[in-house]
């Protein structure tokens, strides 16, 4: 089995996308995920939404608030 990497209803956090990445790893269920560098310095891998997988590119920011979706800044 593999780890669920969605982000929490009450997460908050921010960082710069440096990387990309989609894959089936149910074998029926496409999941999109973004490689971000939080504003702390450390890394880390986000499941995100096709909407917002398709709109972002390296170098963009993502903000996520407590109670919300992520979102790009």
């Amino acid at each position: 089995m593999f780890t669920s990497r969605k982000a929490g209803q009450d997460d908050s956090w921010e960082g710069v996308v440096t990387g990309k990445s989609r894959g089936m790893l149910d074998g029926s269920n496409m999941y999109h995920f973004v490689e971000l560098r939080l504003s702390g310095g450390e890394s880390t891998k986000v499941r995100v939404g096709r909407r917002l997988w398709k709109e972002v590119a390296v170098g963009d920011r993502i903000v996520k608030r407590p109670g919300s979706d992520p979102v790009k800044e």
